[in-house]
This record gives structure tokens, sequence and C-alpha cells, in this order.
């Protein structure tokens, strides 16, 4: 599995050299801070039409993040020493990561359809349409957040 920032032309005005882990890691943590501040902020500004079912997507999508994480591409490719002997191998590691990310898409997709189903009918009042839209961009930047931390950094236990 190839690395997305290395294929990126260096920057001017910044020289990162080995600093892409601490730079994707900061990205993603961002990423994942500014959704769960967006849901946390329609909760407390529109209490009374945000339900507390709504949080599952977040909490499904949060649960992605770690699964998706948790799995290196060496463990995917079965050349780690400690994949081995272990309890499924590479397809163990395969099977838990392609779980994480259907349950990304689905926080995702779901939060779309609430948005959709619930918050953009002609009765609904203007205000309450940020309780969706929070909820759909919450599970978007918590997803690619995982994308970013995933794919930017460099695995490698030796640099």
């Amino acid at each position: 599995m190839g690395n997305v920032m290395e294929n990126l032309p260096s920057c001017i005005w910044f020289e990162g050299g080995d600093k892409k882990n601490a730079i994707s890691s900061l990205i993603a943590g961002l990423l994942f801070f500014t959704g769960w501040w967006f849901i946390i902020d329609a909760n407390a500004t529109h209490s009374d039409s945000f339900h507390g079912a709504y949080h599952v997507c977040g909490i499904i999508g949060t649960l992605s993040l770690f699964m998706i994480n948790s799995v290196s591409s060496l463990q995917m490719q079965g050349d780690t020493f400690a994949m081995q002997g272990g309890w499924i191998g590479p397809r163990g590691a395969r099977l838990w990561l392609f779980v994480g990310f259907v349950l990304g898409f689905a926080a995702v997709i779901a939060s779309c359809w609430i948005l959709v189903s619930q918050f953009k009918s002609v009765t609904k009042e203007k205000d309450s349409l940020w309780v969706g839209t929070a909820l759909f961009l919450q599970n978007l930047f918590i997803f690619a957040g995982s994308l970013v931390f995933k794919f930017g950094r460099v695995e490698d236990p030796w640099r």
C-alpha cells in the first residue's frame, strides 16, 4: 500500500523531511476534533431539535477510526513477526480493515440520510437544519481524519 504523502511535491517554505508522521497526525487530530466540535455545538445550541440517538453515527465513526488505524500495512501483507502465529493472520487483518471502512462509510451515509430525511423537510424551521448539517459534517470529518491518519503516515518502525 503506497503512501499518499510520498507523491506530493516538496514545499519550498517548509521542509518537513521526516516529520510526515507528526504532520499527518496533527491534521488527522484536527479533523477529528473539528468533527466532534460541530456536533457538540449543534447539541448545545439546538438542544430542542437534537435527539440523543444522533450520537450513534459519531460513535460508529470513531470506532471506525480506531479499527482502520489499528491495522498496519505489514500486518495485511503478513510480513510482521507477530502475525506469523496470529489468530487469523493477514486475512483477519484485511477483514478487520474492511469492517472498519464499512463502518466509516455507513456512519457517513447514515448521517447523510438523517440530514435529508429529518432536516430537509419544508415544515422544519431553518435553524434546526444546522443539527443535520453538523451531524453530516461530524462524520465526514471523522472519516477524513481516519483516512489522513491511515494513509498519511509512514509505518516503517526503523525511521
